[in-house]
């Protein structure tokens, strides 16, 4: 039985400590020879387009263009990792509340750890909208490695 991961689910959403989560799937696929699952949670339909009230022609547009744009997010993401010597198994691209969605990827593919990003919320943020990173550890089925930023050592 090996204690490292043979599958990392890296959850990014563009920040700069989703980057330095990136970079730490990367030494760890390198590191142990495992594969990277890379995914990122578009927000609902609802979330995208708001309150206001465009044609159906619009609001399609809008949602296709938003798709492209994560889709090529992803793969830069994924030639990141390869790029710093991990190995991509896939890429994913998921609609929903980044957390459900992370905890839910990660039962299907039965990935050993998950990487996420914190950006250190202080308390009354946290209470108020939630971290997406607490909630990955409290509900997740295996280790999360959550990777925060400098100012956090600070």
């Amino acid at each position: 039985m090996s204690f490292f991961p043979r599958t990392i689910l890296l959850a990014t959403d563009g920040s700069d400590e989703a980057d330095l989560a990136t970079q730490a799937a990367a030494e760890l696929s390198k590191a142990t020879a495992s594969e990277v699952h890379v995914t990122y949670v578009l927000p609902t339909e609802a979330d995208l387009i708001g309150p206001h009230a465009y044609t159906d022609e619009i609001k399609q547009s809008l949602i296709e263009q938003a798709e492209r744009d994560a889709r090529s997010f992803l793969e830069e993401r994924a030639e990141r990792v390869r790029s710093e010597g991990g190995k991509v198994a896939e890429t994913h691209l998921r609609v929903g509340r980044p957390d459900k969605e992370i905890v839910r990827l990660a039962r299907v593919l039965r990935v050993g750890t998950i990487m996420v990003g914190s950006r250190g919320l202080d308390a009354l943020e946290r209470m108020l909208i939630g971290s997406v990173s607490e909630s990955v550890v409290r509900h997740a089925h295996c280790p999360v490695y959550v990777v925060r930023g400098d100012e956090a050592h600070e």
